[in-house]
């Protein structure tokens, strides 16, 4: 079964949530692909130079009664798609990989500029503004959620 013709199939006990709640997987603003109690909302990528990293943002929210632990994340239009986090001490703007990123039970987790992101390596011709592009996010647990990111210009537009 297809839920859309832009999303990857979803099998067993995911199927059975999406269509027990009758949740639908939209693109933008809207949810991607459903994984039992996590909706992700707001997928896109932020490209400066063509050919050079990308930044990929979003908002997932669990709605499940215990943590959901974010682990990866995947695209065929980059060579690698990393979890990311920027900080700041003593003045000092610094980003770093991150292994995980725990999405609390009943709660939200936002990858946003100047946070959480990820961090698309050797992006694809296809990482274009005005494009959409797969991904995959990955969570220890197993589960996934997939769709399409809209690639934004540098002013998030």
């Amino acid at each position: 079964m297809t839920v859309r013709p832009r999303f990857r199939q979803v099998r067993g006990r995911a199927a059975r949530a999406l269509f027990a709640t009758g949740a639908a997987a939209l693109i933008g603003t809207a949810a991607l692909a459903a994984e039992p109690g996590l909706t992700v909302t707001d997928g896109w990528l932020r490209v400066i130079i063509a050919g050079r990293p990308a930044a990929g943002y979003f908002t997932v929210r669990n709605d499940g009664a215990t943590p959901r632990v974010l682990n990866g994340a995947r695209s065929p239009a980059c060579g690698s798609l990393m979890l990311h986090r920027s900080t700041e001490a003593g003045g000092q703007e610094r980003m770093e990989m991150v292994a995980t990123a725990t999405v609390p039970a009943h709660g939200t987790l936002r990858f946003t500029p100047g946070d959480y992101h990820l961090m698309c390596m050797q992006p694809t011709a296809a990482v274009r503004p005005g494009a959409k592009v797969p991904v995959t996010l990955t969570f220890a647990d197993g589960g996934t959620v997939s769709g399409n990111f809209m690639v934004r210009g540098a002013k998030g537009q």
